[in-house]
């Protein structure tokens, strides 16, 4: 989702940065601009004297320009960490023995667990994403229940199998996972 948020702020900035550039240096270079435009001479300033000042003596002006502001500040710091934040673990960092370890990419991980996880008794479907640290991942798991599952004995399979498979196979002394669970939507079945 950040993904496309940022390329939607993106094109909207360059589209308005483009637009509102291109008429300025219209009229600083003398030719043409369309009628609407505020600014039609090379003597023209952005806010005359009267504009500046035509809204201090009001008692709202300031409020709202402060919480304008406010507003903008608090979108550009949710921006900004989204940035630094990282959805999905990208590599686990495994111990190979040697002393310097391998590199397992999280989502070869994400893909056999999820599978494992799919393939028991009572699951429809598994989705699985790794969050956390490289040396102590975590996992996120979204199991889809059919209808005639028992949610107990799909928890126990996935944390005696599936979960135990994935923390041998990468050597790790603990998995720790935060399991959703969903049911399939189906038809009612017919009674007679």
């Amino acid at each position: 989702m950040i993904g496309t948020v940022n390329r939607v702020l993106l094109g909207l900035a360059g589209l308005i940065l483009l637009v509102v550039g291109g008429a300025v240096l219209a009229t600083g270079l003398g030719l043409s601009v369309p009628s609407w435009w505020p600014f039609d001479g090379k003597g023209d300033v952005l806010l005359s004297r009267s504009d500046r000042y035509r809204w201090r003596d009001e008692g709202w002006w300031w409020p709202t320009v402060i919480a304008v502001l406010a507003v903008l500040v608090l979108l550009a710091l949710w921006w900004l960490l989204a940035q630094l934040r990282r959805a999905r673990l990208a590599e686990v960092l495994i111990d190979s023995g040697d002393g310097e370890g391998a590199l397992l990419r999280g989502r070869a991980l994400e893909s056999a667990l999820g599978s494992e996880a799919g393939n028991l008794d009572g699951v429809s479907g598994a989705k699985v994403g790794l969050t956390g640290r490289r040396t102590a991942p975590q996992a996120r798991i979204r199991l889809l229940m059919e209808p005639h599952a028992a949610p107990r004995q799909a928890l126990r399979g996935l944390t005696d199998e599936a979960l135990a498979h994935a923390r041998t196979s990468a050597g790790l002394d603990e998995l720790p996972a935060e399991v959703r669970l969903k049911a399939v939507k189906h038809r009612a079945e017919r009674v007679s």
